[in-house]
C-alpha cells in the first residue's frame, strides 16, 4: 500500500489505532497497553508478527499489515486470550482475518486522521472596544443632602503587635539579636536579657561570641 514506517513510527501508529477502535486496555499489570519496541521485536521472533517488509539503512520498515497484527494482538489480550491462543489464531492468517480482529478498515489502515478544523478566529483588531460601564451613583434621599462618604479602611489598633510579617530585633550582650513577632516593652527587655544570660555564657565559652572582657 505504499506505507513504510520505522519501528518508532509503527509504535506511534499502533497507539493511535488502539484509541480509534474498541480497546479497553490491558487486562492486568503484566501486559502493556501499547506494545513497545522490545515487545514488537519479540513478537517477530516468535512468529506472531510478520518480519519487516524491508530495510532503510539499518532501520527495519513496517507496513499496514504489521499495524493490524499488533492491534489484533492487543485486542485479543484485552479479551483474556493467552499469547499461545493468539499465535494459533493469527499466524498465517489472511488479511481479512487480521483486519477483522483488529477492527480496522484495510483501505484506510495506517492513514493518519485529518485534524479537526479549527474555528475561524476573528480579527481582534477589527472588534469594537467596549468601554467599562460607569459605577452607579447613589442618589441622596433628600434633595440637597450631602452624599455619604465612602467607608475608609480601619486603621490598625495601636499596641504591642507589629505590622504583619515584620519582626522586632532585641539586641542582647555579645551582639546576639533576638527576633520577636511583637514589640517588647521595658520590663520585657529586662526579663529577656536576664533569661538569655546562660545562653550568652555558653556561646561565649564555645567561642561563638566575642568576649569583650578578654580584649580589654
Amino acid at each position: 500500500m505504499g506505507f513504510e514506517w520505522t519501528l518508532d513510527e509503527l509504535v506511534a501508529r499502533v497507539s493511535a489505532a488502539l484509541e480509534a477502535v474498541d480497546y479497553p486496555g490491558a487486562p492486568n499489570g503484566r501486559v502493556r497497553d501499547v506494545p513497545d519496541r522490545r515487545a514488537i521485536r519479540w513478537y517477530t521472533t516468535i512468529g506472531l508478527l510478520d518480519r519487516p517488509d524491508g530495510m532503510r539503512g539499518r532501520s527495519a520498515l513496517y507496513g499496514p499489515r504489521h499495524l493490524a497484527q499488533l492491534v489484533a494482538i492487543k485486542r485479543r489480550q484485552a479479551q483474556g486470550r493467552s499469547l499461545a491462543e493468539i499465535q494459533a489464531e493469527l499466524v498465517g492468517a489472511t488479511d481479512t482475518v487480521v483486519y477483522g480482529i483488529a477492527g480496522l478498515d484495510p483501505a484506510h489502515a495506517g492513514t493518519p486522521k485529518e485534524p479537526a478544523p479549527r474555528a475561524p478566529r476573528g480579527a481582534f483588531w477589527a472588534q469594537p472596544v467596549t468601554a467599562p460601564a460607569p459605577e452607579p451613583v447613589v442618589a441622596s434621599r433628600e434633595p440637597g443632602a450631602p452624599q455619604p462618604e465612602a467607608p475608609q479602611p480601619a486603621a490598625p489598633e495601636s499596641g504591642r503587635e507589629g505590622a504583619e510579617g515584620v519582626l522586632t530585633g532585641v539586641t542582647l550582650p555579645g551582639g546576639v539579636v533576638l527576633l520577636l513577632p511583637t514589640r517588647p516593652d521595658h520590663d520585657d527587655l529586662a526579663a529577656l536579657r536576664a533569661a538569655a544570660q546562660p545562653l550568652i555564657d555558653l556561646l561565649t565559652t564555645r567561642g561563638l561570641l566575642h568576649d569583650p572582657r578578654r580584649s580589654s
